[in-house]
């Protein structure tokens, strides 16, 4: 009797093929499975590039917020000239009075004129020199307020310190001549004052005017 060996019909198939009516079990792919990312962190991304869209549009102001800003400058302009503009006050008040014989005083007079002009001088106060740095809102930079900011300044210092020196100077004069000269120079002085003046209201009026903010310019004596 010949015996059936390896590989022939009834055993086990010699090329390790699948044995008939007997499914094929698949193979195991190879590398690392493929990683899904989740629907709600691609939802946030979403979310996250249309603020980023959102935020780099620029914001244009409405009327109303500009003449808001308008109201808020002026008035911190005002504050931060207030003492200088009041020793100016001081000063030609304390001239007047020794000028029409109501007061002899000159000591008085020459130290309010002094203290005046220290106000004037952002090394010696802290409103002007808070002046010095400050900024114009940028939603009013087509008005060019900046320029007026900076005239204000010059309006306090020099100008308005060189007012109050010649005050002091009028007062503790020795002769009529010397008096004549200090007077001649406080007239120049004092148009140079106006001048700025001037500027600084016409700025600020074209802007308050243009936004409807019936806002007034910071009150500044001659």
């Amino acid at each position: 009797m010949t015996m059936q060996g390896p590989g022939v019909a009834g055993g086990a198939p010699a090329d390790g093929g699948a044995v008939a009516g007997r499914p094929r079990v698949p193979t195991r792919p190879s590398g690392w499975p493929v990683l899904r990312t989740p629907k709600w962190m691609l939802a946030g991304a979403a979310v996250l590039v249309i603020g980023l869209t959102l935020a780099a549009i620029p914001h244009r102001p409405s009327t109303a917020e500009r003449a808001t800003d308008l109201r808020g400058m002026v008035h911190d302009l005002n504050v931060d000239i207030e003492s200088c503009a009041g020793g100016v006050n001081d000063s030609m008040t304390a001239l007047r009075a020794i000028q029409s014989g109501t007061s002899h005083d000159v000591k008085t007079a020459v130290q309010i004129a002094d203290t005046a002009a220290a106000n004037c001088s952002p090394a010696n106060s802290m409103p002007m020199e808070d002046l010095v740095q400050y900024q114009a809102p940028g939603s009013l930079a087509s008005f060019h307020l900046q320029t007026a900011v900076n005239d204000l300044v010059t309006w306090g210092f020099p100008l308005a310190q060189r007012v109050q020196t010649d005050v002091a100077t009028i007062v503790s004069a020795k002769t009529p001549a010397a008096a004549q000269r200090a007077s001649a120079q406080l007239h120049r002085d004092q148009q140079a004052l106006d001048a700025e003046r001037a500027l600084i209201d016409r700025l600020i009026t074209s802007a308050s005017t243009s936004l409807s903010a019936r806002v007034s310019p910071p009150s500044l004596p001659s």
